[in-house]
């Protein structure tokens, strides 16, 4: 057992926590978000509290990323490398998976913990970090480039976001949405791994528009305000690179349904989780939005496994 691989990240969630409350007791770490006040409900419905944590249920609930993360490196800690897997033992790829899942628990934490706009830059950013892998993880194994080179090309894009979001904002000024992309990306990149046809190829880019309609952003929407998404030009990057059918296949079922079906269900509680929705109680200890971040945490440690299933066809 490679003891290190859990035992480092474990040690580095206590000691997030430890670092979290020293800091919260003795500076101003934390502060409550421009336009409300203590006592007042937060725009993800819980009322804001004086305690360390600003949001309690909606802060604490990011254990959940956190829990799965350590689980996910257990698991990876316990095993030897197979011969070429990218999801096992401690290939790079399964820790960064892995470390990203983990963190979106902090960079979460951090925003309804602590109601400051580093907060919510960290929130953000980690929701990019994990988001951004499994579409690039796709094209490099179609592609079967070195797992060195996406570590390389996964932090030069993470980087370069992190730094233009924290100077321009989430949508870097021209209104690009990075994670809706990346949802897309990931979509279509499996559907080229599995389904490939050149016709298929050509046509892949409606494949993310039909995502964005399950996220309640429809066509005419769209195609009537490409100033606000002309990054869905963006979808047929996939077709660029993925131009024959996949060495590698996946197994569909039950890991991949199943964390759709968490990321779904977490998504339809999420858009109850705001003031004036009939699922809103300011004052209780369940809270739509804390119940988006256990969901999730449940979606990325099925979709951990379902990368696990990848093997040569």
């Amino acid at each position: 057992m490679n003891r290190l691989l859990f035992y480092a990240p474990l040690g580095l969630s206590f000691l997030f926590f430890i670092v979290y409350v020293l800091l919260a007791a003795n500076t101003n770490f934390i502060s409550v978000e421009a336009g409300y006040a203590i006592g007042e409900v937060s725009r993800w419905c819980e009322r804001i509290s004086d305690s360390y944590f600003r949001e309690q249920s909606n802060a604490l609930s990011n254990i959940g990323f956190m829990t799965t993360g350590l689980i996910m490196f257990w698991i990876l800690a316990r095993e030897t490398r197979i011969s070429g897997s990218r999801f096992h033992g401690s290939a790079p790829t399964a820790i960064l998976y892995a470390a990203t899942a983990w963190f979106l628990g902090p960079g979460s934490l951090l925003m309804h913990g602590t109601h400051t706009t580093w907060g919510q830059w960290a929130d953000w950013l980690s929701m990019i970090m994990y988001i951004s892998i499994p579409w690039l993880v796709n094209l490099f194994t179609t592609k079967n480039w070195r797992e060195s080179l996406f570590i390389k090309t996964y932090l030069i894009i993470v980087g370069l976001y992190g730094f233009l979001s924290w100077h321009l904002g989430t949508g870097l000024g021209i209104n690009f949405n990075f994670w809706f992309l990346s949802i897309a990306l990931w979509v279509i990149t499996e559907v080229l791994q599995s389904l490939y046809t050149p016709i298929i190829r050509i046509l892949s880019g409606f494949v993310g528009i039909g995502v964005m309609s399950v996220f309640g952003v429809f066509p005419n929407e769209i195609f009537t305000n490409l100033d606000q998404y002309w990054w869905i030009a963006l979808f047929w990057i996939p077709a660029i690179f993925i131009n024959k059918k996949s060495d590698y296949s996946k197994r569909y079922t039950p890991w991949f349904w199943l964390g759709v079906f968490f990321y779904v269900s977490a998504f339809i509680i999420w858009l109850q989780g705001y003031p004036e929705q009939p699922l809103c109680n300011p004052d209780s200890i369940f809270q739509p939005h804390a119940m988006w971040h256990l969901l999730s945490a449940c979606a990325t440690f099925s979709f951990f496994f379902f990368f696990r299933t990848t093997k040569l066809r």
